[in-house]
């Protein structure tokens, strides 16, 4: 007797359909006709089930507050930083906990188990922290959520904030983040990311940096991460999200930077929703796309994952949380449309997700894995990117978390539908 069963399931590297038990949380058996019985069964019926959708970068502490105080007209990164930090004067632990808890009830829905979230660090209370730490403790349950100590104003910013940075720490964020590129000048960008990198190993932290977020080809804090990750060995350990600028260095820059970037094996996120959307905003014609050479990396051999960045903020007004969308999106704009590249695409919201958060064994389809599946109304990574299926069941920890019916499509039966010769 299992807890559950799943019986004929399309698995993303394999052709035949397969069974899989799963029992106190775990993946206990995976076989092509399971015997025995559970107490839940579903008949999958082919559908594609993959582990769960990896949100690598989003900031769940601004999520919902768009027009709120005003709208970003401009529709440029600095603007929004302006909003946020106008609306953040009036945090609450509530109102954080309330809008980021929606966030990720959206996310699990969608089959998202595993999000890494930004909070602000550079107001004195932290408010935006400390209830980001709060709700991971009260959803761990059913989604994990690591959570960045970022100083959106830059660590050096203010006099406060390095301090703030280090008492972040303390207080238990998984994860240094910084922004480089926002510092009040190329010095402090630079010996920001050092100092990062000691908080890093002084912490026993992950590295997660908004670097070179700027359409400006001569902001180059790219080579100093990579720099730093090749000395200290932490490259598994690092993630550079947006590098954006990448989209504009001159080619033979970016051919130098791609051999040291190779080296020091750094993860990557791009976030092609929101970067498509800021990004080239100074640009007449031709207008830049400024999302990261996404192609170019993951043909390289370097870790790439996805995020959505935001939803409903004062940087990005849509948004759900969905991550098909993000790899939809990366498949148009990163021009990744062979096969394998929209492949990779899927990867880069599921495994490569995973690798980022340097989630390790607790990620995956196998056997003595956690039980966190998902069940796509699809037959293939490429369906699924092609249609953006809903998730049809979402299995966490082990039990059925959501589940969803997808919309059915009925012609009336008086319709005459014409037929093109």
């Amino acid at each position: 007797m299992y807890d559950v069963l799943l019986r004929r399931c399309a698995l993303k590297d394999t052709s035949a359909l397969l069974d899989i038990a799963l029992s106190q949380g775990q993946i206990v058996c995976i076989e092509p006709a399971i015997e025995g019985s559970a107490t839940q069964e579903f008949d999958v019926q082919g559908k594609l089930v993959t582990a769960p959708f990896v949100e690598s970068h989003i900031h769940l502490d601004s999520a919902f507050t768009a027009g709120q105080p005003r709208w970003n007209q401009s529709g440029v990164l600095f603007e929004g930083i302006q909003i946020w930090g106008e609306y953040k004067q009036t945090l609450s632990l509530k109102d954080v906990k309330d809008r980021a808890r929606e966030v990720l009830k959206q996310q699990a829905a969608q089959g998202v188990l595993f999000v890494r979230s930004h909070a602000d660090v550079s107001e004195p209370k932290l408010i935006a922290l400390q209830a980001l730490l709060e709700l991971r403790e009260e959803v761990k349950d059913w989604i994990t959520l690591q959570v960045v100590a970022f100083p959106q104003d830059g660590l050096y910013g203010a006099p406060q904030n390095e301090a703030l940075m280090e008492e972040s720490l303390k207080l238990g964020a998984d994860v240094v983040g910084g922004i480089p590129h926002y510092e009040l000048t190329r010095e402090d960008g630079v010996r920001s990311v050092h100092r990062i990198f000691e908080l890093a190993q002084q912490y026993d932290r992950l590295i997660d940096i908004h670097c070179d977020e700027i359409d400006d080809e001569q902001s180059r804090f790219l080579e100093v991460v990579s720099a730093c990750a090749i000395r200290t060995g932490m490259g598994s350990r690092v993630t550079a999200s947006h590098t954006t600028a990448f989209h504009s260095y001159n080619n033979a820059y970016a051919f130098k930077l791609m051999g040291f970037l190779q080296k020091s094996g750094i993860n990557f996120i791009a976030n092609p929703l929101i970067n498509i959307t800021l990004q080239g905003r100074t640009d007449t014609y031709p207008k830049r796309r400024g999302v990261t050479r996404v192609k170019e990396l993951n043909a390289a051999g370097l870790n790439v994952s996805l995020g959505h960045d935001c939803v409903m903020d004062p940087w990005y007004s849509l948004g759900t949380g969905n991550m098909i969308n993000c790899a939809h999106m990366a498949v148009h704009v990163c021009q990744m449309t062979g096969r394998s590249e929209i492949d990779a695409c899927f990867d880069m919201v599921t495994t490569n997700g995973a690798r980022t958060l340097n989630l390790g064994d607790s990620y995956g389809i196998a056997v003595g894995k956690p039980a966190n599946l998902v069940v796509l109304d699809a037959t293939e990574p490429f369906d699924a990117i092609r249609r953006q299926p809903v998730a049809t069941h979402v299995f966490s920890r082990g039990r059925l978390l959501v589940q969803t019916e997808p919309a059915k499509t009925q012609w009336a039966a008086q319709t005459s539908v014409p037929v093109r010769t």
